[in-house]
């Protein structure tokens, strides 16, 4: 049988002994041990607020879509606008251009309520990460001495 040996090490990063049987961490294990734990922090801070900030790149990234679309609406309503107003000057009477006018207005009132619910999910974006900074600060709190 072979005995083994809970004393320090020639190099220093072993365990030292204590009188009763106990292992002690040296100084050296202590402060790897905490940069480990504060990588680990960091880590996940990061982790959560690219979450948070992707979430809110998707409510924009809809938005801009309903945007472009409403843009799309825009540019058929000019269309059929510049026609109308060219039915109307050629016929000078009602019903071709008239027509023409009134799918034109529904187009512009599509249009509207599109910039409509775009605005309304630009206005959902909260533009920070609002559970990190929270994660972040009780962290530094539980970290401080005292508490």
């Amino acid at each position: 049988m072979t005995a083994t040996s809970n004393g320090p090490t020639a190099t220093g990063s072993g365990p030292a002994a204590t009188g009763n049987g106990a292992t002690e961490r040296t100084l050296g294990q202590l402060v790897a041990s905490a940069t480990q734990d504060m990588s680990a922090i960091v880590k996940s801070e990061i982790d959560l607020a690219k979450a948070e900030i992707t979430a809110d790149a998707k409510k924009a990234a809809s938005g801009g879509a309903l945007v472009a679309i409403a843009g799309v609406f825009a540019f058929l309503a000019l269309i059929l606008l510049l026609i109308s107003a060219a039915y109307g000057l050629v016929a000078a009477g009602l019903s071709p251009w008239l027509a023409f006018l009134i799918v034109a207005v529904a187009l512009l009132v599509i249009g509207a309520i599109c910039v409509l619910v775009a605005r309304s999910a630009f206005q959902k974006i909260q533009g920070k990460p609002e559970r990190t900074i929270k994660s972040t600060q009780d962290t530094i709190a539980a970290i401080k001495p005292g508490h």
